[in-house]
This record gives C-alpha cells, sequence and structure tokens, in this order.
C-alpha cells in the first residue's frame, strides 16, 4: 500500500467489545498490570501504585502509527508509537489497585481507543521483581493506521508540522526519548529518527 492511500481515513472499529473481552480476560481477580512503552512512562493520567522496569521479548516500539486526532489532524496526520511485532522493547509496567482497575481501563479506551486501532494484548513482562502479566497496546501491520516505512523527508515535515489535541509529534517524540532516557533505557531507532528534526538531537 503507498503513502497517498494509508493518508485516507482509517476505518474504525467498536472499541466496546474488545474492552468487555479485556475486562473479562484480567477477570478482576487481583491488580492490574498496564505495559507503557511511549506516553503511559511520562503520562500515565491515572494513579500508579507500582512501577518497575520491564521488557517484552517479540515487540518493539516504533513510530509508525498515523495519529489523525492526538498528535496531527486529518490534514497533517502526526505519528504515534505503535507495539509492533518483532525484536523486544524495553518500558515500564504500571500496577493499578484492583478496586481502580475497571475504571482505569474505561479511561485508557478513551485514550487510547477511541477508533479502536490498537490491538490490545496480554503481553508476559520481564520485571527485576519476576514476571507479570501486563496489558499492552500493540499495533497490527495489516491496521490502515500503520504508516509503513517513511523517508527522512516524511519525518522532518511530519517533526515541523503535525499537531494534534495533545500537542505536537515533535514534542511527543522527544518526551518519549527523555522519559526513555530517563529510565535507563536507550533507544538507538528513535534516537536516528531524531536526528532528521534539529531540535530533538540531543533529546
Amino acid at each position: 500500500m503507498n503513502t497517498s492511500s494509508r493518508l485516507t481515513a482509517p476505518i474504525l472499529r467498536d472499541p466496546a467489545p474488545m474492552l468487555e473481552r479485556t475486562l473479562a480476560e484480567w477477570g478482576g481477580r487481583g491488580d492490574l498490570w498496564v505495559f507503557g512503552y511511549a506516553s503511559l512512562i511520562w503520562r500515565p493520567d491515572f494513579e500508579v501504585a507500582e512501577r518497575r522496569s520491564a521488557r517484552v521479548q517479540g515487540w518493539h516500539r516504533a513510530l509508525k502509527m498515523w495519529s489523525r486526532i492526538n498528535r496531527g489532524s486529518p490534514e497533517v496526520p502526526g505519528l504515534v508509537f505503535g507495539l509492533l511485532s518483532g525484536g523486544s522493547c524495553r518500558g515500564v509496567v504500571l500496577r493499578v489497585k484492583q478496586r481502580k482497575a475497571g475504571a482505569v481501563l474505561a479511561q485508557l479506551w478513551e485514550r487510547e481507543m477511541p477508533t479502536g486501532v490498537y490491538d490490545p494484548r496480554w503481553l508476559r513482562c520481564e520485571t527485576p521483581q519476576g514476571p507479570v502479566p501486563a496489558l499492552a497496546f500493540t499495533l497490527s501491520r495489516h491496521s490502515p493506521n500503520f504508516t509503513g516505512q517513511l523517508s527522512a523527508a516524511q519525518y522532518r515535515h511530519i517533526f515541523a508540522h503535525a499537531q494534534g489535541r495533545y500537542g505536537s509529534t515533535h514534542d511527543y517524540a522527544h518526551q518519549t526519548y527523555a522519559s526513555l532516557k530517563t529510565h535507563g533505557i536507550h533507544d538507538r531507532a528513535l534516537e536516528q529518527l531524531l536526528a532528521h528534526s534539529p531540535g530533538l538531537q540531543q533529546g
């Protein structure tokens, strides 16, 4: 699929059944863990009972998801991170107390899943205190919101112009990079992308 076809309006999926399935899979039998790999690390917007550094095998962080609301617009789509299959990803797992988990999941759906673009999955997250099963928002390469390969010129244009309800793609990428560094995480792929925007080179 070429870039122009990917910029058309995405096919929407009803997020409600996915929330119901996620609630059923969680089961309410204990605290909820959520895997943060981008903005959930530095802006979870919910009460976190515990944080742990974590690694997920079989998935990697990639700035390859079109954003037409949060970090861009229909006229100038921006980018947000998705968790794509392959490789590994270092991030943070966030523990939510059992009594608050239902409300937090509903809040996460409003924030992350207004169009049902992600595929929520329970992934095994390795932490210094042992493995935990955590909810992660993954992205399919078959999704209409998956960008495919973008050129350096496209990244420069997006960093310079894409702006959405939560701010710009430029600021989002910068804040994620800075937060990862704070947690001792060096994302070489993101560092290389930020070289396309001089203001982000130093993170």
